[in-house]
């Protein structure tokens, strides 16, 4: 980690995590929904793939048309995300993410300058592995791989998730 990354993330985790955006509703952003424990959905069609999430009632929209990365995206929680096969694996790219989210749970920091690379791919009947390479030069010395494994939830329908009605998490998390 950069000097300032690494500082901020010992100052989260002596405040145990109370400032993380998800405490206030605000998405978790790429990686962390990854990451986050609730079911997801992938549908594939003609040119585009689109992950909906329940925990957050998110989705993403990764072109798998062949077009390029912006050059100049405009940041957001999500980012821009293209993709490509190689074989059995979907490849995304992903730039154009905005800093207010965090990493993961511990609290690592990105800047705008994040660059996500993710693998997907089955490993058998129900199991998905993701491979999710992150390389963020202004906060991390040199890219790192991080591996998530996610199973098959068969017959089962995304279930809707409002945080902001009846949200009572805030006021609870003190820190120090």
């Amino acid at each position: 980690m950069q000097p300032w990354a690494e500082e901020l993330v010992n100052q989260r985790l002596s405040n145990h995590g109370r400032d993380i955006p998800t405490s206030r509703c605000l998405p978790p952003g790429v990686p962390l929904l990854q990451a986050v424990p609730t079911p997801f959905k992938i549908v594939q069609t003609q040119g585009l793939v689109v992950i909906l999430y329940e925990g957050w009632t998110l989705y993403r929209q990764v072109f798998t048309d062949g077009r390029e990365l912006p050059k100049d995206p405009n940041p957001s929680w999500l980012g821009y995300s293209v993709a490509t096969w190689n074989a059995d694996t979907l490849v995304v790219d992903t730039v154009g993410l905005n800093d207010r989210s965090w990493l993961d749970l511990t609290g690592h920091p990105h800047t705008e300058a994040l660059h996500l690379v993710e693998r997907f791919q089955r490993r058998d009947l129900g199991r998905m592995e993701i491979q999710i390479t992150i390389d963020d030069p202004k906060a991390y010395r040199k890219p790192w791989t991080i591996i998530e494994s996610t199973h098959l939830l068969p017959d089962t329908e995304l279930l809707e998730f409002i945080c902001n009605e009846n949200e009572k998490d805030g006021p609870h998390l003190v820190g120090r």
